[in-house]
């Protein structure tokens, strides 16, 4: 191995060494795997949220019988975005309409384990996405479009 190698190696070893850290093992594995990622055409609903740092979470949710069946979500955003909106995602997937009004941004969260501080926002973000998702096929519901 040459020294650029072996330069290389160490640097990714020490960002994801920070990233284990910043984020916990479930974080930082849903950093480097992130699930329920991408457009997805054959949602109910979705909506986008831009947070106050510039970052946007997109949430598609698959609903019948008023349970979520499938849920995805796509960021312009950072790594943490990208991992709050995949547990977001994760979150409703399979619970019904009452129990996804009550995932907020400490919901995020705590299922990740533990962000930065200073990303703890984009917990926020992508539960307001969820929530703005959810409010939208409701009051399509309520109006019978």
């Amino acid at each position: 191995m040459d020294k650029f190698d072996q330069f290389v190696n160490e640097l990714q070893d020490k960002i994801f060494d920070e990233a284990r850290e910043a984020y916990g093992e479930r974080g930082f594995d849903r950093w480097r795997n992130p699930r329920h990622n991408g457009r997805m055409d054959t949602a109910d609903s979705s909506a986008r949220v831009t947070g106050d740092c510039g970052d946007s979470i997109e949430i598609f949710l698959k609903i019948e019988n008023d349970r979520i069946q499938d849920a995805a979500y796509v960021t312009d955003g950072c790594g943490t975005s990208s991992i709050c909106g995949s547990f977001a995602a994760e979150l409703a997937i399979g619970k019904d309409l009452d129990a996804v009004a009550d995932i907020n941004g400490d919901v995020v969260e705590n299922a990740i384990g533990r962000l930065p501080d200073d990303d703890r926002h984009c917990a926020d973000l992508a539960a307001a996405a969820l929530q703005e998702a959810l409010s939208r096929y409701m009051q399509r519901t309520v109006s019978g479009e």
